[in-house]
């Protein structure tokens, strides 16, 4: 693993990302129908065995995306099915289409309901920082938040571009930054991921891999440096911490093909991983004279159950640390770099306590990882009984794992 800079273990002006807001997008579609989907499109035995493998053990239930294809025998506009019953292959040009008019619509959507309850004004937004691996269009949605929603034509936008799953952390961190020079900044990050488009639909083991872990979904956060109100529960950032893993680049690789992206995704990045996990996070806590032991709160990029199984292993964490990344795979797969902020979200509704110390990490390309300290602060009294409602949630999403 390279070399980690060490984090700073103070801020001079705390930021806080004060509110986030998620949506998926419009269509979901059982996990088991897609599986049998997949199926009925290959006459290979041995793509067969492998596709119902995989859909069984992915410990998800529900993915959504933004075309409801698959529920027609004829398919639909992108992914049409001839007489044969075989889908088609779109170009890359058809699927970017797509994304120029969903994009806009989900990115937009989420941040008008991420502002209406942040407690935030339109007029207050100084920066938009927007994030996304999965199509490119410019104008693009960077622009339509801006006008869609009626911001300040001054409004500063910068768009992360095709870092993958990882990308909410440079998103929020490069926010902090703003808030930390300019203590009037307020943020607005967007992270919207529309996986679905991309679907690669072959024997490819790489493919049927993907195919049965990504969604679509948006994820949009409210970053400043404001003192956030003691009602509402936030989180205030300590820090980052980024780090690669070398022996891991060939694993995990994201490309632009003919038709649509192609990825190079293997079974063997959960097994990386769970053996690098414990050095990093012991250097990311060091300049805090924190232990992972005293992580009381854990969001984890739900990239897959057996990523998610490695990192409980890897820094021996109880079966309850990851509930909310669980719960996420669960309901709506991995959504890229949209997905952390709904696990961050998933945290602040089901709090336990009024504060905790919060690690977030995600993994991508490279391979990537970045983490980030993040301080629980403002949550509302949790309810009497929300230990057993939070055991009884465990064993719900264990079920289906």
């Amino acid at each position: 693993m390279s070399p980690l800079p060490e984090p700073k273990p103070e801020i001079e002006m705390p930021t806080y990302i004060h509110h986030i807001e998620t949506q998926a997008a419009e269509h979901p579609y059982q996990q088991e129908f897609i599986r049998d989907k997949m199926k009925s499109w290959t006459q290979n035995p041995k793509s067969i065995r492998l596709l119902h493998a995989l859909y069984q053990r992915s410990g998800i239930k529900t993915r959504h995306s933004v075309v409801d294809d698959f529920n027609h025998p004829r398919g639909g506009s992108l992914f049409k099915i001839d007489e044969q019953g075989t889908p088609s292959n779109p170009t890359t040009a058809e699927r970017n289409a797509v994304f120029s008019r969903a994009s806009r619509e989900l990115s937009v959507s989420v941040a008008r309901r991420a502002l209406a309850a942040s407690g935030f004004a339109r007029e207050d937004i100084t920066h938009v920082v927007y994030a996304s691996c999965t199509g490119f269009v410019n104008p693009g949605p960077d622009f339509y938040l801006v006008r869609d929603l009626n911001l300040k034509s001054s409004v500063e936008r910068y768009t992360i571009g095709f870092m993958g799953c990882y990308a909410a952390f440079p998103a929020l961190r490069m926010a902090a930054q703003f808030c930390e020079a300019r203590k009037e900044a307020v943020v607005l990050v967007v992270c919207l991921e529309l996986c679905t488009l991309h679907m690669q639909l072959d024997d490819r083991p790489d493919a049927m891999l993907a195919n049965s872990l990504f969604a679509d979904g948006a994820a949009a956060a409210i970053v400043s440096a404001r003192e956030p109100s003691r009602d509402r529960p936030a989180y205030r950032v300590e820090g980052f911490a980024s780090a690669l893993v070398p022996k891991g680049e060939a694993e995990m690789a994201w490309d632009v093909g003919d038709h649509g992206f192609d990825i190079k995704l293997t079974s063997y990045v959960p097994e990386i991983l769970g053996a690098e996990l414990q050095p990093l996070m012991q250097r990311l806590l060091l300049p805090w004279k924190k232990s992972c032991q005293e992580i009381e709160e854990w969001a984890v990029h739900p990239g897959g159950r057996g990523i998610l199984d490695k990192v409980e292993l890897g820094l021996g964490l109880s079966n309850e640390s990851l509930l909310s990344s669980r719960r996420i795979l669960h309901d709506y797969g991995n959504m890229s770099s949209a997905t952390i902020l709904f696990v961050l979200k998933d945290l602040l509704q089901s709090a336990r306590t009024r504060q905790a110390s919060t690690i977030a990490m995600a993994f991508g390309p490279g391979l990537t990882v970045e983490s980030a300290l993040l301080q629980r602060v403002g949550s509302a009294t949790p309810h009497r009984g929300s230990r057993q409602a939070t055991l009884q949630s465990l064993q719900e999403v264990m079920i289906h794992v």
